[in-house]
């Protein structure tokens, strides 16, 4: 049976972090600008344990808690809350709670596990054990579903018993932190991921005889968004408008601007504007949305005809698109009246382009990342040229629509020898006879 021992000798301010206290009676706990309470750092560091009990005449703690590497563990103690809270620093590890104490506040309570919910709502982070009379199972398995890590039996405590007991708890911590954070990070990642789904383009084009297929792959790890953004409408008079945009960078910032770029061109689309007037409102919207004045997008838009025959094109410092027809060569779309990139010239102007489709044609739009890929040891680029052959091939295939442009992405891919470190976004629609 153990022998209760006399309460051990008053800590020092220094020693108990009194020194180093700064909080208000009741205030909260510093627990996120600090480290993690449960981590030992280094092979020297001791565990420290704070015991909360109010018997002024002794306590049940052995003066030998030993620590995982044998050595001494440090024991502080508080008669009650208020100053349990002074000596609760960031190098306590384990809080053993006498479930004894009366509720805080003073004020009379029903629930037996006050003191106890108080403590966790002190120190969330921090290792708890319970500590109960004997035989009391049922309020011990209560304190840990509340949260404790684990109970202990005030008359069958040791020395060797607590020690171990402690171990446990803060390991059986650091794991429950561990496993929430996972978790946590995983709901978020599935967020993000909803959200960047939510926010890639649902084309409008009913009504429209053509067809639209598009590929788009970030360049960002795990992401499903970059700064790459495409979008289709179909206007009331039958005018099909399709663009594709390029926010320098390839953060969650340039993903946030492309989508913003991509909502507001759609806007302005349905709302009759297009060519200089539009990619003029474009730059506005970019010079008061990016977050640094060197942030610049490249811009392609066509509005196809009715008709389908004939097209506007506009390149804000972005590479042609590629037009196919049937019994002759893919060819890029001329480019010779390229204005500037978004956010490079203030008051700049856009020409746009009047070209000739004819009545069966495909029409690839493309950002840089399709013709930036590496091609074989040597560290050259695709470039334009690469893509056109490329594209020549596979429809000399048979391949068209989204097979055409999964073939397209999946090539440039092989060639790179690995994941392209850009975003990749193609846009393609067809018409047939």
């Amino acid at each position: 049976m153990p022998v209760p021992v006399p309460r051990q000798r008053a800590i020092p301010a220094v020693e108990s972090g009194q020194a180093q206290a700064a909080r208000a009676v009741g205030g909260p706990l510093k627990e996120e600008a600090h480290r993690d309470p449960t981590t030992v750092n280094g092979a020297g560091a001791a565990l420290t344990l704070l015991l909360i009990e109010d018997d002024p005449a002794g306590s049940p703690i052995v003066p030998d808690l030993l620590d995982p590497a044998g050595k001494p563990i440090r024991v502080r103690t508080a008669r009650n809350l208020t100053e349990a809270e002074r000596l609760l620093t960031d190098d306590v590890h384990c809080i053993l709670l006498d479930l004894a104490l009366p509720a805080p506040g003073g004020s009379g309570t029903d629930d037996e596990l006050a003191v106890l919910k108080h403590v966790l709502r002190l120190a969330p982070r921090h290792a708890v054990l319970a500590l109960t009379a004997s035989g009391d199972a049922e309020r011990g398995t209560e304190a840990v579903r509340v949260g404790a890590q684990d109970y202990l039996f005030r008359d069958e405590l040791d020395g060797r018993l607590l020690s171990r007991a402690i171990r446990y708890a803060v390991e059986r911590k650091r794991s429950d932190t561990a496993e929430r954070r996972l978790a946590e990070g995983k709901l978020r990642a599935q967020e993000n991921r909803r959200l960047e789904r939510g926010l890639l383009p649902t084309p409008l084009l009913e009504g429209s005889a053509l067809r639209f297929a598009a590929r788009y792959r970030p360049g960002r790890s795990r992401a499903l968004l970059g700064g790459d953004f495409y979008d289709a409408v179909r206007t009331p008079d039958g005018t099909v408008h399709a663009m594709i945009g390029d926010v320098c960078g390839h953060g969650p910032d340039e993903a946030a601007l492309g989508v913003e770029l991509r909502i507001a061109w759609r806007a302005l689309t349905l709302a009759g504007l297009c060519g200089d007037e539009l990619l003029n409102t474009l730059q506005q919207v970019l010079e008061h949305e990016r977050s640094d004045e060197e942030i610049f997008a490249t811009l392609c838009t066509v509005d196809i005809a009715p008709d389908g025959r004939r097209a506007g094109l506009c390149l804000a410092g972005h590479p042609a698109p590629l037009i196919a027809r049937p019994g002759r060569p893919a060819r890029l779309l001329p480019y010779d009246n390229n204005g500037p990139a978004l956010g490079l010239l203030p008051g700049a102007r856009w020409p746009r382009m009047q070209v000739e489709l004819g009545s069966e044609w495909s029409l690839m739009l493309y950002t840089d990342g399709l013709i930036e890929g590496r091609v074989g040891v040597g560290g050259d680029r695709l470039g334009q040229d690469g893509m056109v052959e490329m594209i020549r091939r596979q429809l000399s295939e048979g391949l068209r629509g989204e097979d055409l442009l999964r073939a397209a992405v999946s090539e440039v891919r092989d060639l790179n020898g690995g994941e392209l470190t850009d975003d990749v976004a193609v846009v393609l629609l067809d018409r047939t006879a």
